[in-house]
């Protein structure tokens, strides 16, 4: 089901829409080179694979995991032979570039930058972080965002009504909340949308015709394969959350968690609380971020703040998961709660400016120890 072509590509109309920079250079074979970040399912090797059908130059792939250096080396010696002999440009893409270390990425900056070939990198992480900079600099970044819910329904729908490459030939009615809670579930990711409404009408047994009527729907009354909510649930039973751990997500989501609670908005913190440990999130991280909170953004204006926070870190240790999410949900809704004031760690900040911009001063005579006199007699 993947799309042959723009036209049929689903979402991304932020670079994509007609007239935008990115379709007008692969419509016009003009692409430079490009890196494309976004969240599993978005459609960035989708979009590569349509580049490769486009494009007059040599289109080879390669993935930022299983490659190596001596294949970089053959790759490039090969693109550099290729433009040299039958003036054919060579398009490399390169899958999780992210995966790649710097002496494979420092291996494409002189081909990259004289045009012997153009680099198409997709990754799920930020490029300004894992990328090698210098390889950034001579590339354009492209964002691709999570499908929408409609963007979804409307990939389940072509994939029922395509008999060629999708479930055409299949009997199946879908019932409307089915095919919404696969869209909500899937969570913008495209990839598993269609993976769970594969699995889910492959394997339920047809039966006498029924179901809602509705778009995409094949109204034979005979065979039928009713997909219903049931189904659905069965097909994805678990609603898939974009989440690193050790990446932009993580930052991100503690990042909305801390200023949902320094804005006292309590049902947004409860929110962002929900999906780190949904996403799971180490809670002793979490705990560890609300005891720097009570301290840093409640502080004077709440003594008991920086306690309650503390003993959340211990019951959490103690409790562990599934039960520690009670304690941070206890403490999360009194930091939400409690009056804020950052006066001790603006002081501190204040102090330490001063430190570093003007001369150190010394201990004036009447802070001094006074347990030892300042000239002993000898």
């Amino acid at each position: 089901m993947r799309p042959r072509s723009l036209d049929e590509f689903v979402g991304q109309e932020h670079i994509l829409a007609p007239g935008k920079l990115l379709r007008r250079a692969i419509e016009a074979d003009r692409l430079p080179s490009v890196i494309f970040s976004g969240p599993p399912g978005s459609g960035k090797t989708t979009l590569a694979r349509i580049i490769a059908e486009m494009t007059h130059a040599k289109f080879i792939r390669i993935s930022g995991v299983e490659s190596n250096v001596a294949e970089m080396r053959r790759v490039i010696a090969a693109a550099a032979n290729r433009l040299r002999t039958s003036g054919q440009r060579t398009i490399l893409f390169i899958d999780e570039i992210h995966h790649f270390n710097k002496a494979q990425q420092d291996i494409l900056l002189p081909d990259v930058e004289t045009g012997n070939l153009r680099l198409v990198g997709a990754t799920t992480y930020n490029p300004f972080f894992y990328v090698n900079s210098a390889l950034v600099s001579r590339s354009q970044v492209f964002r691709l965002e999570p499908l929408s819910v409609e963007q979804l329904e409307q990939l389940i729908d072509r994939a029922l009504a395509d008999k060629e490459r999708g479930l055409g030939n299949y009997n199946v009615k879908i019932d409307k909340n089915a095919r919404r809670h696969l869209a909500k579930l899937s969570d913008g990711d495209a990839r598993k949308c269609l993976n769970a409404l594969e699995i889910g009408v492959l394997t339920t047994p047809p039966v006498a015709g029924v179901g809602e009527p509705g778009p995409a729907i094949n109204d034979r009354g005979y065979n039928v394969i009713h997909f219903t909510l049931a189904v659905a649930e069965e097909s994805i039973q678990q609603k898939a959350v974009v989440y690193d751990r050790a990446g932009d997500a993580h930052y991100d989501t503690i990042s909305a968690f801390i200023k949902s609670m320094r804005a006292s908005d309590e049902k947004g913190a409860m929110y962002w609380l929900a999906k780190m440990l949904h996403a799971g999130e180490d809670f002793r991280f979490i705990a560890r971020r609300i005891v720097i909170f009570a301290s840093e953004d409640i502080g004077l204006a709440d003594p008991e703040a920086l306690p309650l926070a503390i003993a959340t870190q211990h019951a959490v240790e103690f409790v562990g998961l599934p039960e520690a999410r009670i304690p941070l949900a206890h403490a999360t809704a009194y930091m939400c709660r409690s009056p804020k004031s950052r006066e001790a760690y603006d002081a501190l900040n204040a102090a330490s400016e001063k430190i570093e911009a003007e001369q150190t001063k010394r201990v004036p005579e009447r802070l001094k120890n006074k347990h030892f006199p300042v000239n002993p007699e000898r």
